[in-house]
């Protein structure tokens, strides 16, 4: 049993269906091999009535975050800080 979660709408979102947003950088095969295990965790059949909606970090718009309920972003770390390409979005 998954825990539930409360949603605060955004305005920008009008499907009525929460969204969680992930945004990757995965430069390396180890990166996308994280990215995709997260893939598979958010859209595991047992997690109904959210909307998954991934982009790359430099392809997230504005308008992905202002429609989102939840984010995630995922990104390798270089010498303690996260890279350039989310630091900047």
């Amino acid at each position: 049993m998954l825990p539930s979660l409360r949603v605060h709408r955004v305005p920008g979102n009008l499907t009525g269906v929460p969204r969680l947003l992930i945004v990757h950088h995965t430069p390396s095969p180890a990166m996308q091999e994280l990215f995709e295990a997260v893939l598979s965790g958010a859209t595991d059949p047992e997690i109904e009535g959210v909307e998954v909606v991934r982009r790359p970090a430099l392809g997230a718009t504005v308008t992905d975050v202002l429609e989102a309920d939840g984010y995630l972003l995922g990104t390798p770390a270089n010498i303690g800080y996260i890279s350039g390409v989310n630091a900047k979005k």
